[in-house]
């Protein structure tokens, strides 16, 4: 007799734990949005977002360890659920190529990677922004800021805008990670196929190649109605290029 494998049971161990994690750090942040009673306090609403995103330093919401809790985080159903099937489409193969430790340890790398690169370049484009505008409404926008955005509203001043968007929306979200796995993909397979919308084969290498261009030009673009952190998705590429270039050195 044969015993039936579950779904589940096929995915490899990292992987399926990632995506066990987001799923849940997902319904807890749908959860403590919509409000939880709490004993003697009545109804309580925070944004876990809020608090596990990535701020850029100099932000008094900016805390070390956003730097791992923002890859777990996601602000809505859409973008949670096609960074988990990326994850999982890309990250079992992966998986099951370098062993559970290897990927993980590139995992974390590239996510980490991704949101040091997307701070540092934020950092200092915050700076040039303050420089330009008066120190008091620069001391307000680091104080009174994020209660302005969490209204649906921002500053008039486009350059104030820019920079209380800068300082005070935290960027979450596994996709820096995830763009690190299609880059891994396609330097580790770079002649399988990828299907297009599910129609189009195209080498992965190509494919690779495409979206990070496409990356590129959406960054250079700076839409102000474009809340895509597309420099972090470049990031996570960035740094897992480095490393499996370095990795492969090793290997001779």
């Amino acid at each position: 007799m044969y015993k039936q494998q579950s779904f589940l049971s096929n995915i490899p161990s990292v992987v399926k734990n990632l995506l066990i994690i987001n799923a849940l750090a997902f319904f807890a942040m749908y959860i403590f949005s919509q409000g939880v009673n709490i004993p003697g306090m009545g109804l309580v609403r925070f944004d876990l977002n809020a608090i596990m995103g990535l701020y850029t330093p100099g932000s008094e919401h900016f805390k070390f360890f956003q730097y791992i809790t923002y890859m777990f985080m996601h602000g809505n159903l859409t973008h949670v659920f096609f960074n988990m099937f990326a994850l999982f489409m890309f990250g079992r193969i992966l998986e099951r190529t370098w062993g559970p430790q290897k990927f993980l340890f590139y995992y974390l790398v590239t996510g980490i990677g991704a949101g040091l690169l997307y701070v540092m370049v934020g950092f200092i484009r915050a700076k040039f922004l303050a420089a330009s505008l008066p120190p008091s409404l620069v001391t307000d926008i680091y104080t009174q800021g994020q209660s302005v955005l969490f209204s649906h509203k921002n500053y008039v001043d486009t350059t104030a805008a820019s920079l209380n968007m800068l300082v005070n929306m935290p960027m979450v979200g596994a996709s820096g990670a995830v763009f690190g796995l299609l880059l891994a993909f396609g330097m580790m397979f770079p002649d399988e196929y990828i299907y297009l919308y599910m129609l189009v084969p195209l080498k992965a290498k190509y494919f690779v190649m495409g979206y990070g261009g496409l990356e590129i030009y959406f960054m250079l673009q700076n839409n102000p109605g474009d809340n895509v952190a597309h420099l972090a998705h470049l990031g996570g590429m960035l740094f897992g290029f480095i490393l499996i270039r370095l990795w492969r050195k090793k290997e001779f």
